[in-house]
């Protein structure tokens, strides 16, 4: 789930944001003077909300990679496996020396 937040989040806050905005300012008209509001979504910077997305992402990622450095070389997967009706998670072990 963290890992899915991680790519969705940083993709998604920029537009997400840029929409809240985008709605209050129409309340804010509606509620003032009534008058029709602007197609706000035809004028919305579409370009810009993708790009800083990337960035975003970009960033997320570079933290990611940075924080969590992964398994020591010298180490091996074991996949998860079914075993006596129950399932065994994957793990790490030590690679022992020959």
């Amino acid at each position: 789930m963290l890992k899915k937040l991680l790519f969705l989040l940083p993709l998604v806050l920029p537009t997400l944001l840029y929409l809240i905005y985008a709605l209050a300012q129409h309340w804010r008209r509606v509620a003032a003077g009534g008058e029709p509001p602007p197609q706000w979504w035809e004028e919305a910077p579409w370009l810009w909300l993708a790009l800083s997305g990337v960035v975003l992402l970009g960033i997320a990622l570079g933290t990611w990679a940075l924080v969590f450095d992964g398994a020591s070389p010298d180490t091996i997967y074991i996949p998860p496996r079914f075993e006596d009706g129950e399932i065994v998670p994957g793990r790490m072990v030590p690679v022992e020396p020959e």
